[in-house]
C-alpha cells in the first residue's frame, strides 16, 4: 500500500481533518446527554458513562498508539485508525442497548487516538517533501484539533435535534473513510520500521509493560472522575501500586514501551508534559466552569451560552496561523513565554465577572481567553516535536495528548469542589484566584524550558 505520488499538502490536510474526529466527537456528545437518557431510560450517573468511557480509552490509548507508530509506520496506523472508526460509527447507530454503545464510544476513541501521533511522527517527511519547516504542519493540525472542539456542540446539537443521537455516530464515517483514503494515496509510505517474525515481535513488543501502563492509568483517571462513588480511594491506591510495578519493569525490560531513563534525562519533554498539563487545567477550569456559571447563575439558555463561549475557541483558531510565523522568526521559548504572560493577564480579567455578567462583556473576555489558549497549544506542540527524539516522536505526542486530559479532568473535579456550595459569582471568584496561581506555575515552566541542544 504505497502512495505512487506522495502529494504533502494533501496528505497533512487528511491528517488534520483526521485529528479532528477526538475533540470533535469529545465535545458534540455533550449536547446528546438528554436524549440518551429518554432513549434508554437512564439516571443521570449512568449517561455519562457514554462520556468517561471516551475519555478514559483516548487517554490510556494516546500513548499506546504513538509506540505503535513509531515501531510499524504512522501511516499504516493511521489508516487502521480510520478504518477502525469507520466501522464502529456504521454499527453503532443499530446497537440495541446502552453498555454496547459506551464500547462503541470506547472503540471510537480507540480510533481517533491514532491519529495526532501518527500525524507528529509524518511531519517531519512530509515537512521535507513540501519544503516547509515543521511549525507549518504542527500549526494546521492544531486548528484542526481547536475548531473541531469550538463546532462540536454546535455540530451535535444540529444533528441531534434534526436526525437523533445515531447521527453522531454515522457523521464520521464519511469523515473516516475520506481522510483515510486521502492518506492512503498522498502520504509517503512508512520506511525504517520495525519487520520479522510475529513472534519476536510480540516478545519485544513489551505487553506487560503496556497492560500495567494503560490500567494504572485508567484506574487513576476513574478515580478522579469518580465513577465508582465510594471506591475513589481504593482505585487511586491501586493505581499507584501498579504504576509503581509499571515503572520497576519499564527500568528492566529492554525494550521498554516507555523509556523511564531517557524520559528522566529529557528534560525539556519533561517540562513540556508538566506545563501542558497545567495550562490545559487553566483552559478547562474556563471552558467547563464559565458555562455553567452563565446558567446557573447568570439564567442564560443554553444556547446563548454556546454562543457567548465560541469565540474563547474561534479566537484561538484565528491566531494559530500567526503564532506559526511568530515561531518561525522568534523560536519556541519566546512565543510560549509570550502566551503565558497575555494567558495571566486574560484569566485575570475573568474576575469582573464576579461583579456583573453582562453579555457583551462575557463575549469579550471569552475572545481574550482564545488568544493565549491559541499561542501556548501552538508553542507546546512545537516544543514537543522539538524536545522529543525523532524515533519516539509518536509515543511522546501520545503522551502530550494524554497530558492535555489530565489537566481537563483535574479542572472538572476542582470546579465540583468550588462549586460544590453552590454555582455564584462568589466561587467563580476563587475559582479564578486558583487560575492565576497555575499561570505563575506555567510561567516559571516555560521560562525553565530550553530547546534541546541538536
Amino acid at each position: 500500500m504505497t502512495a505512487n505520488n506522495p502529494r504533502p499538502g494533501l496528505a497533512i490536510a487528511a491528517l488534520s481533518l483526521g485529528t479532528a474526529l477526538n475533540p470533535l466527537n469529545s465535545s458534540m456528545i455533550a449536547v446528546a446527554l438528554v436524549v440518551l437518557r429518554e432513549h434508554f431510560s437512564l439516571d443521570v450517573a449512568t449517561v455519562t458513562w457514554v462520556i468517561t468511557s471516551f475519555y478514559l480509552a483516548s487517554a490510556a490509548g494516546q500513548p499506546l498508539m504513538g509506540r505503535l507508530a513509531d515501531r510499524f509506520g504512522p501511516r499504516r496506523l493511521f489508516m487502521f485508525g480510520m478504518a477502525l472508526v469507520a466501522v464502529t460509527c456504521a454499527i453503532a447507530p443499530f446497537l440495541p442497548n446502552f453498555a454496547l454503545v459506551c464500547v462503541a464510544r470506547a472503540l471510537m476513541a480507540v480510533g481517533t487516538a491514532t491519529a495526532y501521533p501518527s500525524a507528529v511522527v509524518m511531519v517531519t517527511e512530509l515537512s521535507r517533501l513540501a519544503n516547509l519547516p515543521s511549525t507549518r504542519p504542527l500549526g494546521r493540525i492544531q486548528m484542526a484539533n481547536t475548531s473541531a472542539a469550538a463546532v462540536g456542540p454546535v455540530v451535535g446539537g444540529l444533528l441531534v435535534s434534526l436526525v437523533g443521537w445515531q447521527a453522531l455516530f454515522a457523521i464520521n464515517v464519511p469523515i473516516a473513510l475520506l481522510a483515510l483514503f486521502v492518506v492512503r494515496y498522498t502520504a509517503p509510505a512508512d520506511a525504517g520500521r520495525e519487520t520479522g517474525k510475529l513472534s519476536t515481535l510480540i516478545r519485544d513488543s513489551d505487553i506487560p509493560g503496556i497492560l500495567a501502563f494503560v490500567t494504572s492509568l485508567m484506574l487513576a483517571m476513574m478515580a478522579l472522575l469518580n465513577v465508582m462513588p465510594g471506591y475513589r480511594w481504593y482505585l487511586l491506591a491501586a493505581a499507584t501500586v501498579i504504576g509503581a510495578l509499571f515503572a520497576w519493569r519499564e527500568l528492566r525490560f529492554r525494550p521498554p514501551f516507555l523509556d523511564l531513563r531517557l524520559l528522566g534525562r529529557n528534560r525539556p519533554l519533561l517540562l513540556v508534559y508538566l506545563l501542558f498539563i497545567v495550562f490545559s487545567g487553566v483552559y478547562y477550569f474556563a471552558f467547563f466552569g464559565l458555562p455553567q456559571l452563565l446558567q446557573e447563575a447568570g439564567h442564560y439558555d443554553a444556547g446563548v451560552v454556546g454562543l457567548l463561549m465560541l469565540p474563547l475557541a474561534a479566537l484561538s483558531v484565528v491566531v494559530t496561523p500567526l503564532t506559526v510565523r511568530f515561531i518561525e522568526r522568534y523560536g519556541v521559548r519566546p512565543v510560549l513565554i509570550t502566551g503565558v504572560l497575555i494567558l495571566t493577564a486574560a484569566a485575570g480579567t475573568l474576575g469582573a465577572l464576579t461583579l456583573t455578567l453582562w453579555a457583551p462583556l462575557v463575549f469579550v473576555l471569552t475572545a481574550l481567553m482564545g488568544v493565549p489558549y491559541g499561542v501556548v497549544s501552538t508553542a507546546s506542540n512545537q516544543g514537543l516535536y522539538v524536545s522529543a527524539r525523532p524515533e519516539e516522536r509518536g509515543v511522546a505526542a501520545g503522551i502530550f495528548q494524554t497530558c492535555r486530559y489530565l489537566g481537563a479532568i483535574t479542572a472538572t473535579v476542582l470546579i465540583g469542589v468550588f462549586y460544590g456550595p453552590g454555582v455564584n459569582q462568589a466561587n467563580w471568584g476563587l475559582m479564578v484566584l486558583v487560575m492565576l496561581g497555575l499561570n505563575v506555575l506555567v510561567l516559571v515552566l516555560a521560562v525553565m524550558w530550553r530547546k534541546p541542544a541538536t
